[in-house]
């Protein structure tokens, strides 16, 4: 996932004035009326969806490229919006197949989101958003899977373990490589929002199960950001750089999605502190820096592809404005003292939301033209979606997210994930290295489709 994967999706589209159209209509003080719209943008994304019928395979979104524009972790991304979904508005429609698809990707017995299919190219990144989505699940009490299904707890857990056991300190002293196999283009990478992702799960899985173990991740990976540069002195978040050059060539790209991340994070790490004044000042201050960066003109703007003539953003960016209000959201609730920064913007923000969707509930992604550009996909209708329902993180039916001793329910698995030792990496990869791990791989993908050729080279997610 991360800084890249596909040329062949990127999006130059000239920035024309587009027919006038009528506008969706949602009163944005009105828990109805947003639940009312909501429900028309949620019906219009699963016109995307297909994994349930005859032949597909169920959780996925139609890819990845050349079959389709989306990649493994999209799917992932989409069942955590719809574990919002429900639990903003109480719509039930699609529990079943939200249980369904995170279950049947869990790769079971190991429940670590690690599935054959998806491993010659899975970044830790495209295994976190699985593993949030879990998280998620837990936290809001969705409904538990059938006792032989694998648990949501215990599925955060497994993803945890795994990436926690390849935390490197052969280069740049310690961190998150970007890829999982060292077979792959951007191995050599190490990234914001994969180690953004460590941190976030670590911090919630400290104040779901009151295990200081995991908040010591959390902080050891806090920290680990900072002192290679990735997060700067005004809050800035940068993508990344790569292992041999000790990640001093920071590649100085700032994406939505892993400034809200982080505020998610360290909203859940302020909780579990009681209000540490160090995780306070953390939290204001990567959420202040997100406002300024990526709300310029009152809406979520894509400021590293979404510009003022163009649209360059590949099929991955054009979804990451949801979860950006998605996480602000949630850390509202765990981290009250942000309500008045947060959800002013939220509020803003949704509105240009709302005003690029059709009467119908397709939406498309540009938010501050105050009308719909025709852009469409189910990104921009993940966006939408994340924009309006998490407006109603304030009402009093919206429950806080749980721990295991406030009402979670869902089973865990502390050592779970599979064998770590088989995931980890003490040393770095020499080119004998790659070239028996290339002969191996090529002997256990013979005979396999040509798509994952296609998604382990440069020209995959976000480059």
């Amino acid at each position: 996932m991360a800084v890249a994967r596909c040329l062949c999706a990127l999006l130059a589209l000239a920035v024309a004035p587009a027919p006038a159209t009528a506008q969706m209509t949602v009163d944005l003080t009105s828990r109805e009326s947003i639940k009312a719209a909501a429900k028309l943008i949620a019906a219009n994304l699963f016109t995307y969806y297909h994994g349930d019928e005859p032949g597909q395979t169920p959780g996925i979104l139609p890819g990845p490229p050349p079959a389709g524009p989306y990649y493994w972790w999209e799917g992932g991304a989409m069942w955590g919006t719809m574990v919002d979904y429900w639990h903003y508005t109480g719509d039930t429609t699609y529990n079943s197949k939200t249980e369904h698809a995170l279950t049947f990707q869990a790769n079971s017995p190991a429940n670590n989101f690690m599935p054959p299919n998806w491993t010659a190219s899975l970044g830790n990144d495209d295994q976190g958003f699985w593993g949030m989505s879990a998280m998620l699940a837990a936290e809001t009490t969705f409904p538990d899977p059938p006792p032989d299904k694998p648990q949501w707890l215990m599925l955060a857990q497994g993803v945890f373990n795994t990436q926690a056991a390849r935390w490197d300190m052969g280069e740049c002293g310690g961190g998150l490589r970007w890829q999982v196999p060292p077979t792959n283009n951007g191995y050599d990478y190490k990234n914001a929002i994969a180690n953004g992702i460590l941190f976030n799960t670590a911090a919630r899985l400290a104040r779901y199960t009151d295990n200081a173990t995991y908040a010591a991740w959390a902080d050891k990976t806090w920290h680990w950001m900072v002192n290679v540069g990735y997060i700067d002195h005004e809050f800035n978040i940068y993508d990344g750089g790569h292992a041999p050059k000790n990640c001093t060539d920071i590649d100085l790209a700032q994406f939505s999605y892993t400034a809200g991340i982080f505020i998610q994070g360290l909203g859940f790490m302020y909780n579990y502190t009681n209000g540490n004044p160090e995780w306070e000042a953390r939290l204001r201050g990567v959420t202040k820096r997100t406002i300024e960066f990526f709300f310029p003109d009152g809406v979520a703007h894509e400021r590293a592809c979404e510009l003022d003539d163009r649209i360059q953003c590949t099929t991955d960016m054009l979804s990451f404005k949801g979860y950006l209000h998605r996480f602000m959201a949630q850390s509202v609730q765990v981290a009250p003292i942000m309500r008045p920064v947060i959800m002013p913007v939220l509020k803003a923000s949704a509105a240009g939301a709302a005003s690029a969707c059709l009467p119908d509930g397709t939406c498309g992604f540009r938010w501050n033209a105050g009308r719909y550009d025709g852009l469409t996909g189910a990104g921009q209708q993940m966006n939408a979606l994340g924009a309006l329902t998490s407006l109603l993180v304030e009402e009093e039916v919206t429950k806080l997210p749980v721990t295991n001793a406030t009402g979670g329910t869902s089973l865990g698995n502390a050592a779970g994930g599979g064998d770590p030792s088989v995931e980890r990496v003490d040393k770095p990869i020499t080119a004998a290295d790659r070239a028996g791990a290339g002969i191996l791989t090529m002997m256990s993908l013979a005979g396999m489709t040509g798509s994952f050729a296609w998604m382990s080279t440069k020209f995959g997610e976000r480059r």
